[in-house]
């Protein structure tokens, strides 16, 4: 797999780009990762990449040609292009596997104010990573990429990401680790018991407990699944 990051702050990535996760996928070969900086697309000496917007209003707009002869360098039949945006659809879990299928990924950082909308019609979709505003989206593509990475054959372990928050559409269960006690905190008494029935059902419990209370929106859907998935839900 390749990863592409078309950015404005290249050297937003040098950080990133060193993590273990991402070094190691690196190193074993099963992604590479270019980060592609837009400003040498942009003509003139000053190399702006930035325009006030048609028919007013506050902030700057990414003109759209530098954006668009940088994407026409990296962009191949195969690529998925994704840009970042707040008007995009919520990425998900759901959505992280399904970037894991592609063969290259590009991820368009967006700036300003946003983007001139006619890169999206060169984009395969929009996403956003949540109902909140942040600077540029230099974070949220590098959210995506750990994201995908660690989905990639041999770079975890494959069981250490079969049972995790939001894969069976739950939060997931409580973890612990020794020492048994820690200022006074004692760890559950199932989990030391070897039994692992009760084990299982127990954090099949705590899951959906969590779920309800953190969030209730995920717990409302699993309920409506599960009644789908038994017929209880049908008139």
């Amino acid at each position: 797999m390749k990863i592409t990051f078309l950015t404005m702050c290249p050297q937003d990535y040098d950080s990133f780009l060193k993590t273990p996760v991402i070094r190691r996928a690196a190193e074993k070969g099963i992604c590479s990762f270019e980060v592609k900086d837009i400003r040498p697309y942009a003509g003139g000496s000053f190399r702006h990449i930035d325009d006030s917007p048609y028919g007013g209003g506050a902030g700057m707009i990414m003109r759209a040609g530098p954006l668009l002869d940088a994407l026409a360098e990296v962009q191949q039949a195969d690529s998925h292009t994704v840009v970042l945006a707040p008007a995009g659809c919520l990425y998900t879990q759901k959505k992280a596997r399904e970037y894991a299928e592609k063969d290259h990924l590009i991820l368009i950082a967006g700036h300003y104010e946003g983007i001139d909308a006619r890169v999206y019609e060169k984009a395969d979709e929009l996403v956003s990573v949540g109902d909140y505003i942040v600077t540029g989206g230099e974070l949220p593509s590098m959210l995506i990429a750990d994201s995908v990475v660690r989905l990639l054959d041999g770079v975890l372990r494959k069981a250490s990401t079969d049972d995790e928050s939001f894969e069976n559409g739950l939060l997931e269960y409580p973890q612990y680790t020794k020492p048994q006690e820690v200022h006074g905190m004692k760890v559950p008494d199932v989990l030391l018991s070897g039994n692992h029935g009760a084990i299982e059902a127990w954090r099949k419990e705590q899951s959906l407990r969590l779920t309800e209370k953190n969030r209730p929106d995920l717990y409302e859907k699993y309920l409506t699944a599960q009644k789908n998935l038994t017929g209880d839900g049908q008139e």
